[in-house]
């Protein structure tokens, strides 16, 4: 088995790439390939707009298998505090600090200090590596990735998301969906406000029916338990309008997410606000401006996870992991972007969920080894000794 010192070399490198979200990810990426083909590992690595995904196959190219999927973004550390610089990697006691640590490139790092278990091994099906990017910000990387898992070579069966569950397996998790809205009206001096068409008003009259509607899901919604809170939730996060309190604002920006439960449809949400806008809100600016509108623009939009208890993959994981969780969580991963394209997958990867985004993010060197432990024990279930 490999040594944390190894582990703990390859996390330090991957940390040390700076890849938050504005950045490109695309030097982390050559370094993984370079790691690979020093094994003997080839890998296609897909750019766009300087972002990239990678997809490595080890063992033979049939049909099954299972997918280690990471993402390598990272949020950004402007306006936190850190004690030293976030990107170099740094040990306090079992703690390795950095950002990025435990969401998730420690994951990343485990894979490749495995490699060597991976490569040698008699694989009767194969590990398939996959690496995308935006993650953070909209799951781009990860809807490019689905299209094209299974062109060049069978999909897999399953896949393992290596987000941080302190390596206890996740089955289920609330879809996630956030959205840009800008609203535009008609600018003027205050005392005559009757000629003008306030878009800050008309925005805060939009939110007010997402609060409502927010309500309404907390007090007589969809209750899926195993979920904390149980039902689906929605939040206005960011607002921006007005420059002095005697001029109309003539726009107005905010944002807002949908974490759903199973069950729950955040387009229908949505369709719904679109709606009430629609018929309530803009009629009123449009009496004095016409060209008064709402403009919508998706920043992210992943889907749910729910994967039955019963299924294989479970076992599965439980066995490699040595927990017999099945757990449930309300953040969204790209779990559910395997799960649509017809592969099963589950959440299972070093570090704890609280760390991420954290100032001072951290993973600790037990949880490190214990992932390796884990993928150990998938790659013997994956040996022709083990079929």
């Amino acid at each position: 088995m490999t040594s944390i010192a190894r582990i703990q070399d390859l996390l330090a490198k991957l940390v040390a790439f700076d890849t938050t979200s504005a950045r490109s990810n695309l030097p982390l990426i050559e370094f993984v390939q370079a790691e690979l083909e020093a094994h003997n590992v080839e890998s296609r690595v897909m750019v766009e707009g300087g972002k990239a995904n990678l997809h490595a196959i080890i063992g033979p190219r049939i049909e099954g298998g299972i997918a280690l999927s990471a993402h390598v973004d990272c949020v950004p550390v402007e306006g936190q505090e850190w004690h030293a610089d976030p990107f170099t990697l740094r040990a306090e006691g079992e703690k390795l600090i950095g950002r990025g640590s435990t969401d998730m490139k420690g994951f990343v790092a485990c894979i490749l200090a495995m490699l060597p278990e991976m490569t040698s091994a008699h694989l009767a099906r194969p590990f398939h590596i996959c690496l995308t990017h935006d993650e953070e910000t909209s799951f781009r990387g990860a809807a490019r990735l689905m299209p094209v898992l299974g062109r060049h070579a069978p999909p897999p069966a399953y896949c393992v998301v290596g987000e941080p569950t302190n390596m206890a397996p996740v089955i289920a998790h609330k879809g996630y969906a956030s959205w840009d809205v800008v609203f535009t009206g008609l600018s003027g001096h205050s005392s005559r406000a009757h000629e003008t068409a306030n878009a800050l008003m008309a925005a805060a009259e939009a939110i007010a029916w997402l609060k409502a509607e927010a309500r309404h899901f907390a007090r007589e919604g969809r209750r899926v338990e195993g979920f904390e809170p149980p039902y689906t939730t929605i939040h206005a996060g960011t607002f921006h309008s007005g420059t002095v309190l005697n001029i109309v604002p003539d726009r107005a920006e905010f944002t807002f997410e949908i974490r759903s439960v199973p069950g729950d449809s955040a387009p229908e949400i949505l369709a719904r606000f679109v709606a009430h806008v629609e018929a309530t809100i803009l009629p009123e600016l449009r009496a004095v401006y016409p060209a008064a509108e709402m403009r919508i623009s998706v920043r992210a939009n992943a889907p749910p996870l729910g994967l039955p208890e019963n299924d294989p993959l479970v076992l599965l994981a439980q066995r490699a992991s040595g927990s017999n969780r099945a757990g449930f969580v309300s953040y969204g991963t790209e779990a559910g972007y395997y799960q649509q394209a017809g592969v099963a997958a589950i959440v299972c990867g070093p570090g704890d969920i609280a760390q991420a985004h954290q100032p001072e993010e951290f993973v600790t060197t037990t949880q490190l080894l214990a992932c390796c432990d884990f993928l150990g024990r998938l790659i013997e279930r994956q040996s022709r000794r083990a079929a």
